[in-house]
């Protein structure tokens, strides 16, 4: 029997260190540090905001895991997600992105971070950050409880967002798409009731000035 067998009706899970978790965070030692040290704290730094909107794309199809795995050859193939860097990028590099046997090799998807760096640059001039626009659209209800029958994959707030940068010529930013994203960057706090890091994310979101 699985020693937190009795919590998974929630969602929640005790790992081998006695840590109680979010049910996903459990299967891999990488997803383990990404929940407890990442997923759900706030983000105002544009670099890493495009980061996971691109690597969110990258995603779509497959899973989480598998971007995970690969994201430092991820961000040595896109020059660390500096925006402004890859939106000088051209059919030069696109070729050797797809010749990258580090990344996802998919014509489409790396196209799209380079569409979408030169549309951040654009947006930058615009708003003056892209945090700026991304934390305009953060939720103004949060539920004080969560169990994973409560998880949605979109909400208004994400379609609105995704609205908006396709509005603006970015392309695989749909709703599910960036209500993950939402998720990951702290504009929501997704970690289940009883899970160990839920407490630190809010009082992280407490602490966060908007951009």
């Amino acid at each position: 029997m699985h020693p937190a067998a009795s919590a998974e009706p929630a969602g929640v899970v005790v790992g081998e260190d006695g840590e109680a978790r979010c049910w996903w965070a459990d299967s891999a030692p990488e997803y383990r540090d990404y929940h407890d040290t990442e997923w759900g704290f706030p983000v105002a730094d544009d670099r890493r905001l495009f980061e996971k909107l691109s690597l969110e794309g990258f995603q779509a199809g497959l899973s989480w895991l598998t971007i995970l795995r690969k994201r430092e050859a991820f961000r040595r193939a896109f020059a660390g997600f500096d925006y402004v860097q890859v939106a000088r990028f051209d059919e030069d590099d696109v070729s050797r992105l797809l010749a990258d046997a580090g990344i996802v090799r998919h014509r489409g998807k790396i196209e799209a971070v380079i569409n979408n760096a030169r549309c951040a640059v654009e947006l930058v001039a615009d708003q003056g950050s892209l945090a700026r626009l991304v934390w305009s659209f953060e939720p103004r209800v949060h539920q004080p409880d969560l169990d994973r029958g409560a998880l949605l994959s979109t909400t208004a707030e994400s379609r609105a967002l995704a609205g908006e940068l396709k509005r603006r010529g970015w392309r695989f930013v749909g709703p599910t798409t960036v209500y993950a994203f939402m998720q990951a960057m702290g504009l929501v706090n997704d970690h289940l009731t009883g899970c160990h890091v839920r407490g630190a994310a809010q009082a992280a979101r407490e602490a966060f000035s908007l951009p």
